[in-house]
């Protein structure tokens, strides 16, 4: 039988011990690690591939909304939380399942499954040459060959290719999920750049049409592991 690795991150001790009982009761889940903060949680994602991802949403510093809106998660991702309120929101991040506490086994297997059935039937990408984001009132194709870099700009992610400059209020996390990983790399909070467009990298910031880009700790090691192969 194929085991999916999965992950906890939950602030509750006593709900993470539940939800810990549980995975551990499911053949087919292996538990890799918990987290008690989404920031450690986040980190651990940038470099490590996860099969399933347990997520509370109320959480200090960084909610489970937020990490999945600042960044994208290819992990089935199954929400636990007591907040009835974040269902919808949740389901637009597209997530897998949403639990609400206190959920039963049962209840718990339910969505173990669905993550299960998800990743069974997964097929592999392919090379994605496009893609089309929200500007204004239409839809604008942008090679991903021709894109620079993209800059986050209070709401809206200003993407500069080699031909034009697009405006959007399309969120870094939904970036991600549109664009290769391998192509594109998320390197601070605030930009993400085209790695073959680097032209130099010094001092922490990345060199790129005449701009310098910071790299920050958050994503500095997932971003160095990536260029290096």
């Amino acid at each position: 039988m194929q085991r999916y690795k999965c992950i906890i991150i939950e602030d509750e001790p006593l709900a993470l011990e539940r939800t810990k009982g549980y995975v551990e009761k499911v053949p087919f889940l292996q538990l890799d690690q918990t987290f008690e903060d989404a920031l450690a949680g986040l980190s651990y994602l940038q470099t490590h591939t996860v099969d399933i991802l347990f997520l509370d949403i109320n959480m200090d510093e960084l909610s489970g909304i937020e990490l999945l809106e600042s960044t994208a998660i290819s992990s089935q991702v199954i929400i636990t939380t007591a907040y009835q309120q974040y269902a919808l929101k949740g389901f637009e991040l597209n997530v897998t399942d949403y639990l609400l506490k206190p959920f039963t086994f049962q209840r718990f297997l339910q969505a173990a499954n669905k993550a299960q059935e998800n990743l069974a039937n997964r097929t592999p990408q392919t090379t994605i040459e496009f893609i089309f984001v929200k500007t204004e009132n239409r839809l604008e194709k942008i090679l991903v060959a021709n894109i620079l870099y993209i800059e986050g700009m209070r709401d809206y992610r200003r993407i500069h290719c080699v031909d034009k400059k697009i405006m959007t209020l399309q969120n870094f996390g939904e970036l991600e999920q549109m664009l290769p990983a391998h192509l594109i790399s998320r390197v601070h909070k605030s930009y993400m750049v085209a790695i073959a467009k680097i032209d130099a990298i010094e001092r922490g910031r990345i060199l790129i049409a005449d701009q310098r880009i910071p790299i920050s700790a958050t994503y500095r090691e997932a971003f160095l592991a990536r260029i290096k192969g």
